[in-house]
């Protein structure tokens, strides 16, 4: 198993390969790092490069490339994946690899997601200064489209002593807590466990229930119930977060109550651009 880290040669691409390495060290694995190339900008003459790992190396597809467009294009993809794998590298993962594919990232993600114990995604792309654009539809797509947790992160590294957990008593939240338990990934950093509702009629018990589940796996909760007025809880979410200084918001892809639509539309867009800590999104 490994963590998949997606690069792109934007300003996250670091952060993507540190958060990859500290996961990865923290759960025993290796890091693939992959990068892959719209086949709209570039002309395409191999479906497929399996890039060197090593600095300074350029594969024997580079010398096939009779397009010279290519050819650059392929050349700064190996400059930045060999620079990648080297960040990995001196975090103390020696397990790494890297690969160069043609297509979208959401198509790629089901084969190279396959191995993989999480994926981990810079929150705005090569392409950042169309914000709307990548954070309303392409990350929406990445993360819709990937089966394993998905973790999208800010340009800088940041400690972990802190994370809350977006509650709601759903499917999905129940999902989150079992993928908790069952890995001890964040096990070390203090639980805010976080629900926002317009009522207290049974919710109350499930959310005890739940930090209950929590402080039996050994996990150090700190509840946080909260009914307010109908309105936009993503913002009271992006507040708690800021409130208690976490360090990362965890949360459910799918849910029974508002934080269903978090990955649909707009509110995706303003829960990605407006939380300053890493999102991790839990299938």
């Amino acid at each position: 198993m490994t963590v998949l880290a997606c690069v792109d040669g934007s300003r996250y691409t670091t952060a993507v390969c540190e958060y990859a390495a500290r996961t990865a060290n923290r759960l025993g694995t290796g890091v693939r790092v992959l990068h892959v190339l719209d086949r709209t900008t570039v002309p395409v003459e191999q479906e497929s490069l399996e890039l060197a790992d090593l600095p300074g190396i350029l594969p024997s597809e580079l010398d096939r490339a009779e397009d010279p467009r290519l050819r650059i294009t392929l050349q700064q993809a190996n400059a930045m994946l060999a620079k990648s794998v080297e960040r990995v590298q001196i975090m103390g993962v020696s397990q790494v690899e890297s690969r160069l594919v043609f297509g979208t990232l959401s198509d790629q993600l089901s084969e190279f997601e396959s191995n993989a114990r999480m994926v981990v995604i810079g929150k705005r792309g090569e392409w950042e200064g169309h914000v709307t654009l990548n954070l309303g539809s392409n990350l929406e797509r990445v993360v819709r489209a990937s089966q394993r947790p998905t973790l999208i992160v800010p340009p800088h590294l940041r400690p972990l002593r802190k994370f809350v957990v977006a509650y709601d008593g759903g499917s999905s939240s129940e999902k989150v807590i079992d993928f908790l338990i069952n890995d001890t990934l964040l096990l070390e950093a203090e639980c805010h466990l976080l629900m926002v509702t317009t009522s207290e009629s049974g919710r109350r018990n499930r959310f005890e229930a739940a930090a209950e589940r929590l402080r039996s796996s050994g996990y150090k909760v700190i509840e946080r119930f909260n009914v307010m007025e109908p309105g936009r809880h993503d913002e009271a979410i992006i507040a708690a977060v800021e409130r208690n200084k976490a360090d990362l918001l965890v949360m459910g892809a799918y849910g029974h109550s508002r934080i269903r639509n978090l990955l649909i539309g707009s509110t995706t867009t303003a829960l990605l651009r407006g939380s300053t800590v890493p999102v991790l999104v839990v299938r």
